[in-house]
């Protein structure tokens, strides 16, 4: 019998994630500029030929990586979409913030080292800077809802403390007491009222 629309649709769905799958684990690994397209296509076992129906080059394919990781941080940072953050979602945010860095290394291990190589940052880099700007204008008028002194400074500092927690996490995943510093970072930066 021939496949229905619906049936196509998934097997395109499902044979581009496996695609994005095979990249990250090699970029992550291997490195962006040392990962070919025909690496990819191996570790993916389609086709060069077939990469080239889901992906016109391999920085779309980096976007589209990244993107999807953007996605996620935005989601959980405003899950419901409201354009406000609340205590619990401020606490949700950090709690899964750190399940998605001990379930995906690979993905933060792409997005850190991207963000030390300029030539590839600046694939992503409206993106990011979009998100960063999103996610620091949720946070600033959470700081003066919880009438914090100085919000704009405390938004920039729990930013950096994320990123600074995130990144040594990547780096020695094994020695990081990330429990503890869940539960530290929530009591430090939620600013309860």
């Amino acid at each position: 019998m021939p496949r229905t629309p619906e049936q196509f649709e998934k097997i395109r769905k499902t044979k581009r994630r496996q695609i994005m799958n095979a990249a990250l684990e090699l970029f992550a690994n291997e490195g962006y500029h040392s990962t070919s397209i025909s690496n990819i296509a191996i570790k993916a076992g389609v086709s060069k030929g077939l990469m080239y129906n889901y992906f016109e080059s391999k920085e779309e394919l980096i976007k589209a990586i990244i993107d999807d990781g953007l996605d996620i941080i935005q989601n959980l940072f405003d899950p419901d979409k409201d354009g406000s953050l609340t205590e619990q979602e401020f606490d949700y945010f950090v709690d899964q913030t750190f399940n998605i860095l001990k379930k995906n290394l690979n993905y933060w291990k792409l997005y850190f080292s991207i963000m030390m190589q300029p030539t590839v940052f600046d694939l992503v880099k409206e993106r990011y800077k979009e998100l960063v700007t999103e996610s620091l204008k949720l946070l600033v008028e959470y700081y003066i809802r919880q009438g914090v002194e100085d919000p704009e400074h405390e938004a920039i500092l729990f930013g950096a403390m994320m990123d600074g927690i995130s990144m040594n996490y990547v780096l020695n995943p094994e020695l990081f007491p990330f429990e503890q510093l869940k539960i530290k970072i929530i009591e430090r930066f939620s600013h309860k009222n």
